[in-house]
C-alpha cells in the first residue's frame, strides 16, 4: 500500500511513518519547513520519497498530489496528520491566530482528503484515509477554544466523508490524548497525565498503532473515532 503521511518529519507524524514502513507499506513523507528532520525520517523509512508543500495554500496541496501521481502512479491511502497547536485566552484570540490554526488543522486536512480521494476513486481498488483529530476535539479545553473547534471539525468532517466516499474509501480518525514531546514539565500537561486513568502519558508509537489498525482494518469499519488517550475522555 502506498501511503502519504502529512507532517511526517517529526513528533507523531514521524512515529506514524516509521510504523507504516515497518508494516511494509510504501510511505511518502510530506513536510513543509523541517527538511533535515524529514530527510532523517525518510532515511529511517528505508529511503522514502519526500514531498514538500505549504498546506496553508490549496494550490500547493494540489501540486503535491499531482507530483505524487507523476512519480508514484497511484496512492492507496492518506494519513492526514499535519497540525498546529497554540494556547490563548479565548478573549484574546485574533483573526490571524484563529486562521493560523484552522488553515492547517481543518482546511488543509479537508483538501488533502479531497485530493487523495480523487486519486483513489480514479482507480479500481479500495482506499483508506485516516485523519488525526484530538482529545481537544472531544472535550473542551478553555485556553484552546480555537484548536478545539478545529479538531471537532475534523471529527465531524471525518464522519461526513466516510458517508460521502463509501463504499470505496473508508475514512476514520485517531484522537490522541496526552502525547508529550519535551513538555512533561508543563503543569497543565502534568495535570492531564495525573488525571489519565492509565496512569501515564501516551506515546507516538501507540498513536501509530491505531493508525496502522485503520489502514489494515476491514472497509466495513468507517466513520469511527478512536481515542488513544488512556481513558482520559471517559472522565
Amino acid at each position: 500500500m502506498t501511503v502519504l503521511v502529512t507532517g511526517a518529519a517529526k513528533r507523531i507524524g514521524r512515529s506514524i511513518a516509521l510504523r507504516l514502513a515497518e508494516d511494509g507499506h510504501r510511505v511518502l513523507i510530506h513536510f513543509h519547513g523541517s527538511r533535515a528532520e524529514a530527510e532523517r525520517t525518510a532515511l529511517d523509512c528505508g529511503g522514502a520519497p519526500l514531498f514538500q508543500a505549504n498546506l496553508e495554500n490549496v494550490a500547493e496541496i494540489v501540486r503535491m498530489f499531482e507530483r505524487i501521481g507523476e512519480t508514484e502512479g497511484k496512492l492507496d491511502a492518506l494519513v492526514a496528520n499535519a497540525a498546529r497547536f497554540t494556547e490563548f485566552d479565548p478573549l484574546e484570540i485574533t483573526e490571524s491566530e484563529w486562521d493560523f490554526i484552522h488553515s492547517v488543522n481543518l482546511k488543509a486536512t479537508f483538501f488533502c482528503c479531497q485530493q487523495a480521494a480523487k486519486r483513489i476513486l480514479a482507480t479500481a481498488g479500495e482506499g483508506r484515509i485516516v485523519t488525526l483529530s484530538s482529545m481537544g476535539g472531544l472535550r473542551p479545553w478553555p485556553r484552546h477554544a480555537h484548536y478545539c473547534a478545529s479538531k471537532a471539525g475534523v471529527v465531524h468532517m471525518t464522519r461526513a466523508l466516510a458517508v460521502a466516499w463509501a463504499p470505496r474509501i473508508s475514512v476514520n480518525s485517531v484522537a490522541p490524548g496526552v502525547i508529550p514531546y519535551g513538555e512533561e514539565t508543563k503543569e497543565d500537561v502534568a495535570a492531564l497525565i495525573r488525571r489519565t486513568p492509565a496512569g501515564r502519558a501516551g506515546t507516538g508509537e501507540e498513536v501509530a498503532g491505531a493508525v496502522s489498525y485503520f489502514l489494515n482494518a476491514s472497509s466495513f469499519i468507517t466513520g469511527q473515532i478512536l481515542a488513544v488517550d488512556g481513558g482520559l475522555t471517559q472522565k
